[in-house]
């Protein structure tokens, strides 16, 4: 049996994600940083018009916050990632904008999710996601009609990450969360976070599940050597589990009008939804709680975002997810390919491609028709 990281371990997985390690960022080389690309704006049209992009994927960092934790043991881990090269680029300037028009990028939902926070006592969650969601904000107030947030709140204290995604969307202009494919090794899917669920449904806002490399699944080094295996297998791995655990333990039932956008493509289950569709009917010890079969679920509560890479790729997910489901990610500022021309070049009708650029989150998100 697998058994979980211990804590210090698993956060030192997240903290070497937070700082870059096996990661390359938007244009350069493999393992260099890029330079500002040029200032000119580009268009992304689809039939010759003008269509509006929205990024749901777009990774940031606050300055200093790193720096609030007052356990000797977190500010002693935390601490150093803020001058690293990484920190840098998560932050948000002038460059990002630039890399936002260069690629024709209108309007990004910022958040900030590696989670290490997660092994935070509630004292030090509770000053850090305030200080940090106050950062998001004012970003956005600098630099209205470019950027959005989501909080990411302290979801190992489910009742203080409910506190918190509530001031986060009433009092501070937040449009949904952020959060892990696990908290501390275990997946959000059991009685003890339905507080959290809740309150975003209550709120009807959308929850972004991002993953970090699916150390609460895989052992110690099961990963290492070429590759960069962490990310590719990795995240695509802890999502699917996130995803099928809210599904198989009835977290969605519970909560029926929630919503998730899974990063990168829904992981696997999208991919290869096939099998685990047919799991509750076939399989004697499956023992699911689910009341309806899980590609049900792609129709109404699950969403994921476009980072498939290729026409295939994106045909399948519409075919999977519905166009209505699928939103575009960027995953920027790291070095993955666009999907921006995929999307509006693809083999599909125009409202659907519109949709998918920017359309289905400025529904979800309740966004203005038009950048302000």
């Amino acid at each position: 049996m697998i058994q979980d990281k211990p804590l210090l371990a698993v956060n030192s997985t997240r903290r070497a994600l937070f700082m870059g390690a096996g990661l390359s960022l938007l244009a350069g080389a493999p393992g260099t940083f890029a330079q500002s690309p040029p200032a000119q704006r580009k268009i992304i049209s689809v039939s010759g018009r003008r269509a509006r992009v929205i990024d749901i994927h777009a990774h940031c960092y606050i300055p200093g916050s790193a720096k609030l934790m007052s356990s000797p043991e977190m500010a002693a881990a935390a601490n150093p990632a803020e001058n690293a090269p990484i920190a840098r680029q998560l932050t948000i300037n002038e460059a990002r904008l630039a890399q936002m028009d260069a690629r024709g990028i209108d309007l990004g939902v910022l958040s900030v999710n590696q989670f290490w926070w997660y092994a935070a006592s509630l004292p030090d969650a509770e000053k850090f996601i305030r200080y940090q969601d106050e950062g998001l904000r004012e970003i956005c107030a600098k630099n209205p009609g470019r950027f959005y947030f989501l909080s990411s709140p302290a979801l190992q204290h489910p009742a203080l990450a409910a506190q918190q995604l509530e001031h986060a969307v009433k009092n501070l202009g937040a449009r949904g969360a952020s959060i892990g494919g696990h908290v501390n090794g275990r997946v959000p899917s059991t009685s003890e976070f339905d507080v959290f669920w809740a309150k975003a449904q209550e709120l009807d806002v959308p929850v972004f599940m991002h993953p970090g490399g699916a150390d609460n699944i895989l052992k110690p080094n099961s990963l290492d050597g070429r590759g960069d295996l962490g990310n590719v297998i990795g995240n695509p791995l802890e999502t699917t589990m996130f995803a099928t655990r809210m599904i198989f333990e009835g977290t969605l039932d519970r909560f029926p009008k929630l919503k998730l956008i899974l990063a990168h493509g829904g992981g696997y289950l999208a991919s290869y939804l096939g099998r685990t569709d047919v799991a509750c009917d076939v399989r004697p010890n499956a023992n699911c709680a689910n009341k309806r079969h899980p590609a049900e679920y792609f129709r109404d509560q699950l969403y994921v975002d476009s980072m498939a890479f290729s026409q295939e790729g994106l045909r399948h997910l519409v075919a999977t997810c519905g166009y209505d489901h699928v939103v575009y990610g960027s995953d920027m500022p790291y070095n993955w390919p666009d999907t921006l021309d995929i999307i509006a070049g693809a083999n599909m009708p125009e409202s659907e491609r519109v949709a998918i650029l920017g359309g289905n989150l400025a529904k979800m998100l309740r966004l203005p028709a038009v950048a302000a």
